[in-house]
């Protein structure tokens, strides 16, 4: 918790806090700033933006990344609703609500500012186990009062909270990003129907992660769409503090839902990244230093340069079965491969036959290249999912057409009902869905992508919808490879971190030259004569990494890599069940992974070995590697649970005999 004085909060933070005006104004009744207010709001504004550079430079300096610019963006806006809140706290929600969660520097820096959070915590921006991940979440920061969810989920969520308080105004901060998302356009006709006192405040900066929406969305006008639904609508200039005041009053004093659109560009002021893409990421390091010697933060640059990069790193230095292994990116490989399939066939064939579409993703699901290499088939669509999905099922309805679809494991859950629609036209899409587990996941639990199977949820006389996860690069490759041409919706999961090659027991690439990736079919990693551990994905190098030291303490154990997690391999099923206990450790959801599955599997053949099941079942707590330490499924813990199952079957032997 903060502590004392202002100055005592706010000590340890190379940007002065505590000089932060605690202005007040009534929109009610003030009709223009005066000159001591606005000169007021204006350092309010100039402080709280360097400071947003500073913390989340912070995290392009440690590695934990992050987004500067929505956060950066909107305190103009944020500062004179803060005004608002202390002129007429009974008026209002008190509440920063936000759809865009990734602006989330936002909720840290106001939590601060209102004595919840120690101010020198925000350097500590996305690290691991400090409280501070990437989106915001209740009962995990001080002052953070809601959970965003994933972009564009939040305003149905405040309708309701103005259900709840009729007599108050409640704020739902926006972007032209998050109002792509479908929900909002059902949320617009509610708030209209019944006249809610909400007041949208949308950032509209014409960028998102891979591009400008006026461009890839023709016809896309934020305010056009809200004035469809029956909102009025205002746009201004989000740097004239006059203009912006004079709309949000409006809109305050004003009954009913309102949405004032914020014009303004992309980090407006920040050298190098105005108006640009990557304005949406944590700021580059250089560019931070930049910016913040001009304002002449000399303290906060020294920050960056020296400490802010000595982030603590996965204790485990090295990984058995993987040490000194090539590492790849399956979530950028997939992209790659599927150029390598396509670009052999003649473009007119191509064109007619196939189709990828992306949801604004592009680079971190592996999709770029296919837009740089393919751009005949490839279609720049925004944050749209499930519409996508169901654009790509809808291509690939007609035998021997192919829609392709990727987006991130997280948003598997939105498309459940569209993935059932395409699987009863007996569609064919390829799907990859990247940032699968939790690994590397800094942008916390609502980006956990832990639901996978949730995507196959046919009727069993419906044609299968294979789950496919491979282990590394090269099995990546060579699943895409095999499954690509193959008919209904096939579904490729991969990380959000990069993994190492799995070594075979000689130190060669298990699954590299010679190795042939079959359907269903599972991989024999070790052999083991007591019993086996069950994995895939980035728990299958921590599971062998945990078997590999197991055996080194006598403990005969094998390792079996599932790639395809919902078909059972006979074969490999008989050898498992045969053995004396089985280990199921994955980094999806504890409840509805591949564990709860496995045991009913075995029981069915009629096996009987002592059970047991790892998988993810906490909140996030921030940060990178910490996830797999956090969850329970590191190499240590594994080992743990491992030598508990053979104490277990042990004392069952011998209580037998």
């Amino acid at each position: 918790q903060a502590r004392g004085s202002i100055k005592d909060r706010m000590a340890g933070f190379p940007i002065d806090l505590s000089k932060y005006n605690q202005v007040k104004v009534d929109p009610f009744s003030t009709a223009s700033l005066s000159a001591a207010d606005k000169a007021a709001l204006q350092a309010n504004i100039e402080l709280c933006r360097d400071a947003i550079v500073f913390f989340t430079a912070c995290g392009s300096a440690s590695g934990y990344g992050g987004h500067t610019g929505g956060a950066y963006d909107t305190v103009p806006e944020v500062c004179l609703l803060d005004a608002f809140f202390r002129a007429c706290p009974d008026k209002f929600v008190p509440i920063f609500f936000d759809e865009a969660g990734h602006r989330v520097a936002t909720q840290y820096l106001m939590s601060s500012l209102a004595g919840d959070l120690p101010a020198e915590d925000l350097k500590k921006y996305r690290v691991g186990h400090a409280g501070l991940p990437g989106h915001p979440e209740l009962h995990c920061t001080p002052g953070v009062k809601f959970s965003s969810g994933r972009l564009g989920h939040m305003w149905p969520f405040v309708n309701g909270v103005a259900m709840a308080n009729p007599s108050k105004i409640s704020i739902c901060l926006g972007s032209d990003g998050s109002q792509q998302e479908g929900n909002d356009a059902e949320a617009a006709r509610l708030a209209v129907a019944y006249n809610l006192p909400v007041k949208l405040i949308i950032d509209d900066n014409n960028v998102t992660i891979a591009g400008h929406p006026e461009e890839y969305l023709k016809g896309y006008d934020v305010k056009k769409t809200l004035e469809g639904h029956g909102m009025k609508c205002s746009a201004v200039n989000g740097e004239d503090i006059d203009a912006l005041y004079g709309a949000l009053r409006e809109a305050m004093t004003s009954e009913g839902p309102i949405g004032v659109i914020v014009k303004r560009k992309m980090c407006p002021g920040i050298e190098g990244i105005e108006g640009e893409c990557h304005g949406h990421d944590a700021i580059a390091l250089a560019k931070g230093v930049n910016y913040l010697t001009k304002k002449g933060h000399m303290a906060a640059v020294e920050w960056l340069q020296g400490p802010a990069k000595n982030a603590t790193k996965d204790p485990q230095k090295e990984y058995l079965g993987t040490k000194g292994s090539k590492i790849g990116a399956n979530r950028a490989v997939f992209g790659e491969v599927v150029v390598k399939i396509l670009e052999k066939m003649p473009v007119e064939e191509r064109k007619a036959r196939v189709m990828c579409i992306d949801s604004d993703l592009e680079g971190s699901t592996g999709l770029k290249v296919i837009h740089q290499k393919l751009p005949d088939i490839f279609v720049q669509s925004g944050i749209m999912e499930r519409g996508n999905f169901s654009a790509a099922a809808g291509f690939g309805m007609e035998k021997g057409k192919q829609g392709i679809f990727s987006t991130f494991a997280a948003f598997l859950e939105m498309c459940v009902s569209e993935i059932t629609m395409g699987r009863l036209n007996y569609s064919n899409v390829l799907c990859h869905f990247s940032h699968s587990g939790v690994d590397d996941m800094a942008d916390n639990t609502c980006h956990f992508g832990i639901n996978n199977f949730f995507a196959d949820n046919g009727l069993d006389e419906h044609q299968a919808s294979s789950l496919y996860f491979p282990a590394d690069f090269h099995q990546l490759e060579k699943c895409v490879t095999t499954c690509f041409w193959d008919e209904g919706i096939r579904f490729v999961f991969t990380t959000r971190s990069k993994l190492p090659a799995i070594q075979a027991e000689d130190g060669s690439e298990l699954f590299g030259e010679g190795y042939k990736w079959v359907r269903g079919k599972d991989d024999l990693v070790r052999k083991g004569k007591v019993g086996y551990v069950v994995s895939f994905g980035d728990a299958l190098y921590r599971s062998l990494d945990a078997v590999e030291r197991l055996r080194a303490e006598g403990y005969d154990v094998g390792l079996i890599n599932k790639s395809t997690l919902n078909v059972v391999d006979e074969e490999m099923m008989e050898r498992i069940g045969n053995s004396g206990f089985v280990l199921v450790v994955e980094s999806l959801g504890r409840k509805t992974g591949l564990g709860i599955r496995f045991g009913t599997w075995l029981l069915e053949r009629g096996y009987t070995p002592r059970y047991g099941y790892i998988g993810a079942t906490k909140e996030g707590s921030g940060g990178l590697w910490e996830h797999a330490y956090h969850q329970g499924y590191d190499s240590g813990s594994i080992q743990k649970k491992v030598k508990a199952l053979a104490t277990s079957m042990l004392l069952a032997k011998a209580v037998d005999k």
